[in-house]
């Protein structure tokens, strides 16, 4: 879609009818963001752009979740939503978008963690969120299509399988979550940070939003040990052990997002590449010595 295409459609929208400038900015794989600015106030424009379908995005949802974790304090306010023309008008929130290096500032790191806290506490949102049920959407998908997939993906099955009883057998309370926080959602002005960006969110386990982030973020061990101390305000063996078993159902499921992006998005990113990185890194902890301990610490829960 062309910048005069979206030209065309906000003039259907009233509160950006009158808008002076319109800016594009960056982020977003499959929608466009679009800044706004109005004699009324400045707004962010999201633009769906890709197949939702075939990535199980839920724009209602989307869109009842962006209102719910405005209430709670730590998003955007909804101020118009426009499903015939893909859209959601939301306020635009001053703030610096995060960079994988900036939870290295313990503050920030600190911040984040608040804001996750207040997220979870915050109003129940629409849908459930489970990776393992997505995992398998995911992959029927790439089967049905045809969509290539890297070997040995499929051998992980088992132990994928294991981490799914082993979270079974102390479950946590499902709480709304972001699930998709990589650094570019956190937005920080200095003194709290926002959460943006609710595509995939739906009720969840906590840990899955703070395993996603460590490993979305490129957290060394020590980094991932001082988030989720941040997050619980003390450090047990299990809810470490949860946070990296999630990590990794992060990186197990989110791997085939990439390669049916790869297969179907006219978006010039490489996607393949994208999934691989999450693909091996998953495939690592499988593998390594750490991962029959995982198992252990986070069942003794």
């Amino acid at each position: 879609m062309t910048l005069e295409d979206l030209d065309e459609l906000l003039d259907q929208v009233e509160v950006l009818r009158h808008r002076t400038s319109v800016e594009e900015l960056s982020g977003g794989l499959t929608n466009r963001n679009l800044k706004v600015t109005t004699p009324g106030g400045v707004f962010v424009v999201r633009a769906s752009s890709s197949d939702a379908s075939l990535l199980g995005i839920d724009r209602d949802a989307e869109h009842l979740n962006t209102a719910a974790a405005a209430s709670a304090g730590v998003g955007a306010e909804v101020i118009d939503y426009r499903p015939d023309l893909g859209m959601l008008i939301i306020t635009f929130l001053p703030g610096l978008a995060l960079a994988n290096e900036a939870f290295t500032d313990p503050g920030v790191m600190a911040r984040a963690a608040q804001a996750c806290r207040l997220l979870h506490a915050g109003p129940a949102f629409t849908g459930v969120f489970d990776m393992f049920t997505r995992q398998a959407g995911y992959l029927t998908t790439v089967k049905e299509r045809g969509f290539p997939l890297p070997e040995g993906y499929e051998r992980f099955t088992d132990p994928f399988a294991d981490v799914r009883r082993a979270l079974a057998v102390a479950p946590r309370p499902l709480v709304p979550c972001n699930n998709d926080l990589l650094a570019g959602n956190y937005l920080d002005n200095g003194e709290r940070i926002w959460l943006i960006d609710y595509e995939y969110s739906g009720m969840n386990d906590a840990c899955f939003e703070l395993g996603n982030t460590s490993t979305e973020c490129e957290f060394t061990p020590e980094m991932t040990e001082a988030w989720t101390e941040a997050y619980f305000e003390t450090l047990r063996p299990a809810d470490l052990a949860r946070v990296r078993l999630q990590a990794l159902c992060s990186e197990y499921g989110w791997s085939l997002w990439g390669f049916i992006q790869a297969a179907s998005s006219p978006i010039d990113y490489d996607f393949h590449e994208w999934g691989m990185h999450r693909f091996e890194k998953a495939a690592r902890t499988f593998t390594g010595p750490d991962f029959p301990r995982l198992l252990e610490q986070v069942a003794d829960a």
